[in-house]
């Protein structure tokens, strides 16, 4: 087995109505790092899939009165990606055919040895990791967004960064703050990269997006029948997650009536389908973003306290785009070079008036304001260079500049210079050389003129 295949871990069921085979085949496969739940009999195999996720499962062909080919179909009812080595004393072509139609991926005679064993568990692992993988790139195709530069010139956005980059390793569940538009999901995206978890799924459910009904099915999944309109069962975000990260978009809107389900599922990795008695269980991270002030929604009843501080072990405060004017250059270019590429163009950069514009102005949006003025401005405009009048009106009807030899103060002037220096510069110790002070009266002026 190769060591890519090894440095995956996976969640094994094994069924087996021979005491020595469950042993010695979870004594290999845990041996490799791989979690390991071994049952005797149809009815626990069936149990132990339903309320738990399981990425390949060894079934014996008899298991006792019961056949292991009909237990393909119901492991697959519950789990439609698990993956099936059959195992079997009684090998035959007809067996291993009759298992494949079935639904298993692999057919291992016994006797086996560890080696063959750990050849097919490293074959299953492959097609996991592969599949993981494809299924991020679709989430992430179906966006048809710009990855948002991660790094930062501002100092309160490094300091962000810094926490979240401390903090991805562990297994805390973090808690990102910030207006509409800062890129709480793009650092969350970042976070779950960044952490143990990156090769297995990341999902991202939004609060605000559903009923409280149909989210808690999205989150926690559902059995068939449990209300109308559930016509198969549904695992559910979580178990879809499992192993991997679940960020939750807008938490200070998630219904007081799903909270307390929420806060056992972070004590316990434990919860339950709509319409199943049996608990499941999951190995996720939980990631929270939210734009509403969750202690102050705490305080007027409108979210659970406990859960709030099971939510906020990590918090990460994301600065609005307002707050760090010195990174507005280089994200106005990464996303004028990305949006040139999807339009087929080759633009070279705004000219120093739309740069002006675009350091005046106050972007209640956000990056993602940004992010639209810039793709609207790559569209209309038909040379390499972004003029001002290629933004929008807001950008154009602001008063003009004041200019030396107006009736203006000297303050105001100095503001106007200070802002032109900053939408120009590549940093903040450029823009202090330039104006020629030190970055700590830059700083200080910068608070002073709200820049």
């Amino acid at each position: 087995m190769t060591e890519s295949h090894e440095s995956i871990s996976l969640n094994i069921l094994i069924a087996d109505d021979e005491i020595n085979i469950r042993k010695t085949l979870a004594m290999c496969l845990e041996t490799d790092g791989h979690s390991v739940v071994a049952v005797s009999n149809f009815q626990d195999a069936v149990a132990e899939a339903s309320h738990r996720s399981f990425d390949l499962a060894f079934v014996d062909l008899r298991l006792g009165t019961a056949s292991g080919l009909d237990l393909i179909p119901a492991l697959l009812a519950a789990a439609p990606w698990l993956k099936i080595i059959v195992i079997t004393a009684y090998a035959s072509i007809d067996t291993a055919v009759t298992a494949i139609q079935r639904g298993a991926s692999d057919y291992v005679p016994k006797p086996f040895t560890p080696d063959q064993i750990r050849l097919a568990v490293g074959n299953v692992a492959q097609v996991r990791l592969l599949e993981q993988q494809v299924a991020a790139l679709q989430e992430d195709l179906l966006r048809v967004n710009p990855e948002v530069e991660i790094a930062s010139c501002s100092p309160v956005m490094q300091r962000a960064l810094s926490v979240a980059h401390q903090a991805a390793p562990s297994e805390a569940s973090i808690l990102i703050q910030g207006e509409s538009g800062t890129g709480k999901t793009v650092l969350a995206r970042a976070i779950h990269g960044w952490s143990r978890r990156a090769a297995k799924p990341m999902g991202v459910v939004s609060c605000p997006s559903l009923p409280p009904e149909l989210l808690e099915s999205e989150l926690f999944g559902h059995a068939k029948g449990a209300f109308t309109g559930a016509v198969r069962d549904s695992v559910g975000r979580i178990a879809a997650c499992s192993g991997g990260t679940l960020l939750l978009d807008e938490i200070g809107d998630l219904p007081l009536s799903l909270q307390p389900k929420l806060l056992r599922f972070l004590q316990d990795h434990e919860y339950e389908r709509i319409g199943a008695a049996v608990p499941c269980h999951a190995d996720v991270r939980v990631i929270a973003a939210t734009n509403v002030d969750l202690a102050r929604a705490v305080q007027e009843g409108r979210f659970r306290e406990d859960l709030y501080y099971r939510l906020n072990v990590i918090q990460v405060t994301i600065p609005a785009l307002r707050e760090r004017r010195e990174d507005i250059p280089s994200l106005a270019a990464h996303l004028l070079a990305f949006f040139g590429r999807s339009n087929h163009r080759a633009f070279l950069s705004f000219t120093s008036e739309a740069q002006e514009a675009l350091a005046r102005h106050s972007w209640p949006g956000n990056v993602r304001e940004l992010r639209n003025v810039v793709e609207r401005a790559t569209i209309l405009c038909p040379g390499t260079n972004i003029g001002v009048e290629y933004l929008p009106d807001a950008f154009t009807q602001s008063e003009p500049a004041p200019r030396i030899g107006d009736s203006i103060t000297l303050q105001q002037i100095e503001e106007q210079h200070i802002r032109r220096v900053l939408a120009v510069a590549k940093n903040l110790q450029e823009a202090a050389d330039t104006l020629g002070i030190d970055q700590a009266t830059l700083w200080r002026k910068r608070k002073q003129y709200g820049i």
